[in-house]
């Protein structure tokens, strides 16, 4: 059942389960009470930076709230398309799937990056470690799909005897 899944899958959707429930849970929180989500453990360095820092109004400070959530929600979702794109096994083998992938670790990187920074600009130690721990994840995740390609097409494993330069002629057909 699981011999054509690669390295880079299993990872995937590892980092989609961790993400998925804890990010929504996270974003839903900011919705339903901007400020009061804002200030819970996950985003509360975001929130001390940019009262302190940025000096943001009330107002400003719930926008900066919703576009965080909109960001946490992007990633889910690109996360979500990842799984239901390597339920399809030839997507799954073909690596088409790792765009989503791509996307979400992308997105993902940058506001646990900023996050990160933000937590260490304000001192806060819990939520360093957080977005330190989800930055790493995310990182690791990306350089095993940067190093691990997708396996190659029948047709050149199968001129692979007759030579390299025979077998890329058989492949550009």
């Amino acid at each position: 059942m699981f011999t054509n899944w690669r390295i880079g899958s299993v990872n995937g959707a590892l980092l989609a389960a961790y993400f998925i429930p804890a990010w929504t849970l996270v974003a839903f929180n900011i919705v339903i009470a901007p400020v009061h989500g804002l200030y819970e453990r996950p985003s509360v360095a975001v929130a001390l930076f940019l009262s302190d820092h940025l000096q943001m109004a009330g107002m400003s400070t719930v926008r900066a709230a919703w576009l965080l959530a909109l960001g946490r929600a992007t990633v889910v979702a690109f996360f979500a398309i990842y799984l239901a794109l390597l339920c399809i096994p030839r997507t799954r083998k073909s690596g088409s799937s790792d765009e989503a992938l791509g996307i979400a670790l992308a997105i993902g990187s940058l506001i646990s990056f900023a996050s990160m920074v933000m937590a260490s600009k304000v001192g806060e130690m819990a939520a360093l470690r957080l977005h330190a721990t989800e930055l790493l994840l995310l990182l690791g995740a990306a350089i095993v799909m940067v190093i691990e390609r997708p396996e190659a097409p029948k047709a050149v494993e199968a001129a692979a005897p007759l030579g390299f330069e025979q077998a890329e002629l058989l492949h550009n057909r």
